[in-house]
């Protein structure tokens, strides 16, 4: 058996490194014509949008790797009839990474230090702390998970909300309830923090709205590292400054120069970089390498979410 697979820049070729004999590995970045009429896996630009996946209309492709996680909007563009794998294994770690950065950052008044910094004044302030803070989590995928985890030794009371109740037996959390989501808006005036993980969609689209950011205490800080379209940017601004936000991801996005936004009271924004670390490079090569073994071998591919 022998396959074609396209990556979209020379970077990544490198990391993937030598294939399994076989497999043929080229350099397709989907602007320029397709270098066969057969593709069994092609890998689109990272953060590069679903209009790419047009350039596949008329191409014979196997299996449509992402680079990415998320897939809102892919329906729309992949063309009929195509497998298409999210990222899901790869961006988890970094993404729960910066979770944690932005919970921490905003909790004890980072922003406040380096604007303090660039104006050579020592500016202490007793801030808030993570521990013993009244954490929502409100997504337990493989991100939610991941920040779960990372939580644990920062002594939080943690509360976890996912699409249905259940209890689940933990190997690093132990036993740990799961509400519902039906259970939000009565868990939401006692969190001190809420952390939205959740994937985009018609179903979590302004999910915190008016009505559901009312819900939340004086103070609260809202971190959002799940899609834009969770929180209604309007409703947030809103707010002005009665709670605060750290947010790596927004709507509309990326957001514009003199957006309210931009300045509302209490809000850090990281610009959709959740993923965009050292650990993305080694993890989406392996990743492409399991693929691209699991097709030689005439198995099912890993992370199908459309098509299937």
């Amino acid at each position: 058996m022998s396959i074609v697979v396209t990556v979209p820049h020379a970077r990544l070729a490198e990391n993937i490194g030598s294939v399994p004999e076989g497999a043929e590995l080229l350099i397709w970045d989907m602007q320029s014509p397709a270098p066969r009429d057969r593709l069994d896996i092609v890998v689109p630009p990272y953060m590069g949008g679903s209009s790419v996946l047009g350039a596949l209309r008329g191409l014979d492709v196997g299996l449509v790797q992402s680079q990415s996680i998320g897939y809102d909007g892919v329906a729309d563009s992949l063309p009929s009839g195509l497998l298409f794998a999210n990222a899901a294994s790869v961006h988890e770690t970094s993404t729960a990474e910066l979770a944690m950065a932005l919970m921490l950052a905003s909790q004890r008044q980072f922003p406040r230090f380096v604007l303090a910094q660039d104006r050579a004044e020592w500016s202490p302030v007793f801030a808030e702390s993570l521990a013993d803070r009244r954490v929502l989590l409100v997504g337990f995928g493989g991100v939610g998970e991941a920040i779960a985890v990372r939580l644990q030794p920062f002594e939080v009371e943690l509360t976890v909300v996912a699409r249905t109740a259940r209890t689940i037996r933990h190997d690093r959390l132990g036993e740990l309830a799961v509400h519902g989501i039906d259970e939000l808006a009565a868990l939401l005036p006692d969190a001190e923090i809420v952390v939205l993980t959740l994937p985009g969609g018609d179903e979590t689209r302004h999910l915190f709205d008016d009505e559901t950011l009312s819900l939340m205490r004086d103070g609260a800080l809202l971190v959002n590292v799940g899609r834009g379209t969770l929180v209604d940017t309007d409703a947030l601004v809103r707010q002005e400054g009665r709670i605060r936000a750290a947010l790596d991801v927004v709507d509309p996005e990326p957001l514009p120069e003199g957006h309210p936004l931009w300045k509302t009271e209490g809000v850090l924004i990281s610009p959709h970089v959740g993923g965009a670390s050292t650990a993305m490079n080694p993890r989406i090569a392996r990743l492409i390498r399991r693929q691209i073994e699991r097709m030689l071998k005439g198995e099912e591919p890993l992370n199908i979410v459309l098509g299937n």
